[in-house]
């Protein structure tokens, strides 16, 4: 019989599909929320995934207090520590959102240790890899956000630090306890939580066209079930053990002008209000970022940019996050 597995940020978007992708495999999961106020608003999450949730069992714990981790990691050899800050504005003081990213992750890797846990498996982001300028913008998991980059935002700023904060706790004090973290592109695809939030408002922007222009940007997207498969993938896969995966859909990185025309495609009559206009600007320089490493050492299988994009609209429409008329 397998230990349960833990999943901090349980109620969220990639959370809630991660602990449906689990629970799927048959294992018995944990889960922290912030508050058990919520509790059946994710049960009710999972279940929209297609699982039973009786194998689930949900825990009050927070990324800012010590209380709650020493018994949510009771039992535990496996951790998906999946919670981060994500602020809906930039903070005028990066600070509110820096130190709680940071202070959070070493707190769960403190816990996973004292619990003599096997392996953490760590969302970080692409922020934490390609947001410092280079003069041909090619990353691989090599290449690291410098923090200290001038003008760098807050949140790219704390992903950066959260993540060698992680590494250098692991490195000196982290016992037995391996770390493996995954470093998604813009995570997009069908949601199972039935509020407009993470990369769902800026798809919801577009196509009700009251983002008035698309940011001047080439990025990549991964499909938050797919992120999921390589939580699960990178908990299982030995040599996965102080690797970094840097995870996006095959293909070419995209801008928001071709995501907006994959969406007006897609949605027809529908898709009538999306936003085409592009901000003024430079032309974009070419972006190539490389998911080989995970693709090869943990057999990772990227649906389509196209696909998930598509999927994100169609589970907009599904959960009635698009207004009447669309």
């Amino acid at each position: 019989m397998s230990s349960k597995v833990l999943v901090t940020g349980g109620s969220g978007y990639l959370g809630t599909r991660l602990i449906a992708a689990l629970l799927r495999e048959g294992r018995e999961v944990r889960a922290t929320v912030r508050s058990l106020d919520g509790e059946a608003g994710v049960r009710e999450a999972v279940r929209r995934g297609g699982v039973d949730d009786t194998g689930l069992e949900l825990v009050e714990a927070d990324l800012t207090s010590d209380d709650g981790w020493p018994g949510a990691l009771e039992g535990v050899e496996e951790v998906h520590h999946v919670a981060s800050p994500i602020p809906s504005a930039q903070p005028k003081e990066p600070d509110e959102l820096i130190i709680p990213a940071r202070e959070g992750t070493v707190r769960v890797l403190k816990a996973a240790r004292d619990a003599g846990a096997r392996r953490v498996v760590l969302t970080s982001s692409f922020a934490a890899v390609g947001y410092s300028p280079k003069a041909v913008r090619n990353y691989t998991e090599a290449d690291w956000t410098d923090p200290d980059t001038p003008g760098l935002p807050p949140y790219p700023r704390s992903k950066a630090i959260a993540e060698r904060a992680a590494w250098d706790f692991v490195g000196t004090e982290g016992g037995d306890t391996q770390l493996v973290v995954v470093n998604p592109t813009f995570i997009a695809g069908p949601s199972l939580v039935p509020t407009q939030r993470s990369s769902l408002t800026a798809f919801k922007a577009i196509i009700e066209g009251t983002m008035p222009a698309l940011p001047r940007q080439r990025f990549g997207v991964v499909d938050v079930r797919d992120v999921a498969d390589a939580h699960i993938r990178a908990m299982a896969t030995p040599v996965a053990g102080g690797r970094r995966y840097l995870l996006l859909a095959d293909g070419p990185t995209i801008t928001w002008v071709e995501l907006a025309q994959i969406l007006r495609d897609h949605l027809g009559p529908a898709g009538r209000h999306v936003t085409t206009d592009e901000a003024p600007g430079e032309n974009l320089s070419p972006l190539t970022i490389h998911n080989d490493r995970a693709k090869q050492e943990l057999g990772w299988q990227p649906r389509p940019a196209e696909t998930t994009i598509v999927e994100t609209a169609d589970s907009l429409r599904e959960l009635g996050l698009l207004g009447e008329g669309d």
